[in-house]
């Protein structure tokens, strides 16, 4: 038995043998098992209820299947995953990957293997979510940039300003509804008549 870890672990199997044999193999490991479920529809629901640390999922099942479960999983309720499979095909593994699955081990699985796939699992799902974060900061920073390079024309003599369709608006009512905008001062049609009468002559 190796030393304890505060993981828990949510196996998902509907073959009840190797969901016994999963788990004592998980306890020998030292993780905790935050429960267990025979199919996808109840692996999204014990994710949302129980929180665990990772899950250690079956891919055949019936009703919903484990690549199924997994993307919603990482839809809704971002968690580690490994899959269980008694087939390794290239186009399983690469369905697997694109449903965010983060490690995969053939049955019946080896402890140190299983132990492995988990590790890689958690390793792999928290360098997901700083690209993620790291990518939603770059998003930020460029609508930051637009924003501020977006800049409008105001009119100089009666402040209404000009959106992009060439509509003149009151300073009020446009910065109500664009806090963030920067001005430029140029005379509105009206104000260009007012100020240089001779123009419109």
């Amino acid at each position: 038995m190796t030393e304890e870890t505060d993981r828990s672990v949510l196996v998902v199997e509907d073959d009840h043998l190797v969901s016994e044999m999963v788990k004592g193999m998980l306890v020998e490991l030292g993780y905790k098992i935050a429960g267990e479920g025979e199919d996808g529809h109840e692996a999204v629901e014990m994710v949302r209820l129980l929180h665990p640390d990772v899950i250690v999922m079956d891919i055949k099942m019936p009703r919903m299947n484990g690549i199924e479960a997994a993307i919603l999983i990482q839809k809704y309720f971002p968690t580690p995953v490994v899959i269980l499979s008694a087939y390794e095909t290239e186009e399983l593994t690469d369905k697997a990957v694109e449903a965010g699955v983060g490690a995969y081990v053939v049955k019946p699985p080896k402890a140190l293997e299983l132990m492995k796939a988990i590790e890689v699992s958690i390793a792999r799902f928290s360098d997901m979510i700083k690209i993620r974060e790291q990518d939603n900061k770059l998003q930020e920073a460029l609508k930051r940039v637009k924003q501020l390079t977006g800049t409008l024309p105001v009119c100089t003599n009666c402040k209404k300003i000009k959106d992009d369709e060439g509509n003149w608006y009151t300073l009020e009512n446009y910065i109500q509804k664009h806090p963030e905008t920067n001005f430029s001062h140029v005379l509105c049609p009206v104000c260009k008549g007012e100020l240089n009468p001779e123009a419109n002559s």
